[in-house]
């Protein structure tokens, strides 16, 4: 990759890499010349995205830089014979001039391509440059489903180097032509400034590209914004979005690390009052991605999305109902013990139980039996699941539940997908060497990270019984490996359109297969 340096000391694209990148669909024309009168026009500031497609739809989504209203056409052919245009939606600064729109009423299973420009509505003739995206509807047929996921990007303070490609893990898992990414949450560090350069362990400098905004933890409205933002500047991660449609959910550190309602923030906090802070972050995060968003409970992101009739996706949100992070060791299920929470709890169970896809994909923000402190350093508290060898108690209590429910209702051909603990991993759920057997044999698959330190591998709880089938991670004394160390990991999901089989891979950021297996689904 190549950049320069402007006058006043920043790096920026070359003019060849900008139109390259705006080639491939990632962002608006910013080096190409007015095609108007105006002398400045409106540009589509971080690229295309799409997201929580399903058969008939799903949501786009685009930022301007100014006041604006956003135009999106929409067809089923590259060249725009018959588009569609849909009405305009404002983007204000009041959501960063940030706007998303649902499109409803689109074939299933079908390349759909649309099309973004913003009108100024200070100068209602000028508009921006256009800007192509596309995405593929979910489908009505037993068709193959390929997806890929992880979490973790730009933790740690490894950001964007373009000595090292940027983001490139984005570039690897767009090779693939995935129906979508499962984004299993840290989608930023709000708490994890970017410095212009690290040292390495070697001698070597790992150098980033900065924002004034990202030097420092995120406290406003803005600065928690400007984190996603950063993420968006680069290239790959751009281009990944224009293509292929994000499921999102978020963890902690969209906010700060390990938050709950017990959080003590940190010296480097000026607001000290963490339920604002999640306030802010939660603005941020929704305004930022293309989720389809609750009437029932504004802000909500637990959902599920179906995806054809081999898959359903249960998106989940382990962080906003959670109890206090502490010693979490109740034997009795309360406040103190909630992780889903009771009215997440219950909508899980009805859920599970309405679907009729072969495979019902539980996208859980947080490991179930690895565990993670909430205080490391000292290995006390519970930050996850896991509270330690034995039967179940805290929050282990709530999945004791959801699994008996699942056993007891007939529930089959569940899977577990995660990341968090920056390491890839697959663990095999076996109720006969677990403390608690009320279940039936499941698989939990972890992954990432897709772009910050790796760390690990973590202890393992016995309650559920996992086995750990495979595992890859730096080991001790050789924790929070920058990306360029080569051990950033994805997931990736295939589902067979005739035979209903799903094989699930963990792969490297260099596309290297490490581990693979082959599930045959139960009769649904």
């Amino acid at each position: 990759m190549t950049f320069k340096i402007s006058r006043n000391g920043r790096r920026g694209l070359s003019r060849r890499r900008l139109l390259s990148a705006a080639g491939a669909g990632a962002i608006s024309a910013l080096a190409m010349p007015y095609l108007s009168r105006a002398a400045d026009r409106p540009v589509v500031t971080s690229g295309l995205q799409s997201g929580d497609v399903g058969a008939d739809g799903g949501v786009v989504w685009a930022r301007a830089d100014r006041p604006s209203q956003m135009l999106v056409e929409v067809a089923t052919s590259e060249s725009f014979a018959n588009a569609r245009m849909l009405p305009p939606i404002a983007a204000l600064p009041e959501t960063d001039f940030t706007a998303k729109m649902l499109l409803e009423n689109l074939p299933a299973g079908q390349q759909i391509f649309y099309r973004v420009r913003f009108r100024d509505l200070a100068h209602i003739g000028i508009e921006s440059e256009a800007v192509v995206g596309r995405f593929r509807t979910a489908p009505a047929d037993r068709r193959d489903v390929s997806f890929v996921w992880g979490g973790d990007v730009a933790g740690q303070g490894w950001g964007i180097n373009p000595d090292d490609d940027g983001m490139f893990t984005f570039a690897t898992m767009r090779k693939h032509r995935p129906d979508f990414l499962l984004h299993s949450g840290d989608t930023v560090y709000a708490d994890g400034p970017i410095k212009d350069e690290v040292t390495l362990a070697d001698g070597n400098i790992w150098k980033n590209v900065t924002t004034p905004e990202k030097s420092k933890v995120a406290e406003t409205l803005d600065e928690f914004r400007a984190a996603h933002k950063y993420n968006f500047m680069d290239e790959h991660l751009r281009a990944f979005n224009a293509e292929v449609p994000v499921l999102v959910q978020w963890d902690d550190h969209e906010v700060t690390n390990n938050w709950s309602l017990s959080k003590e923030l940190p010296a480097s906090y000026k607001e000290r009052n963490i339920t604002l802070l999640a306030a802010r972050a939660a603005r941020a995060f929704h305004e930022m991605y293309p989720m389809r968003e609750s009437i029932v409970e504004p802000g909500r992101v637990y959902r599920v999305l179906n995806y054809g009739p081999h898959l359903d996706v249960f998106m989940l949100d382990e962080r906003s109902y959670r109890g206090a992070n502490g010693p979490n060791q109740e034997t009795v299920y309360g406040p103190g013990s909630f992780f889903l929470g009771p009215a997440q709890l219950a909508w899980l169970k009805r859920a599970l139980l309405n679907s009729r896809a072969t495979w019902k994909v539980i996208a859980s923000d947080m490991p179930l039996s690895i565990i993670v402190y909430d205080d490391a350093p000292n290995k006390k508290g519970s930050e996850a699941v896991a509270q330690g060898d034995g039967p179940p108690r805290g929050r282990e209590l709530e999945i004791a539940d959801l699994l008996r429910f699942i056993k007891t209702s007939g529930v089959v051909n569940t899977v577990w997908l995660t990341a968090d603990v920056h390491y890839a991993a697959a663990h095999y759920y076996n109720p006969d060497k677990a403390q608690f057997g009320e279940f039936d044999p499941f698989w939990e698959f972890v992954a990432g990270p897709l772009h910050a330190g790796t760390f690990g591998p973590n202890d393992l709880d016995n309650t559920f019984g996992p086995e750990v089938k495979f595992i890859k991670a730096p080991g001790p004394g050789n924790q929070n490996l920058p990306p360029s160390a080569g051990m950033q990991f994805f997931g990736h999901v295939r589902i067979d359109g005739a035979t209903g089989q799903i094989t699930i891979t963990l792969r490297d950021r260099a596309d290297v297969a490490l581990w693979s297996t082959t599930l045959d689904p139960k009769p649904v």
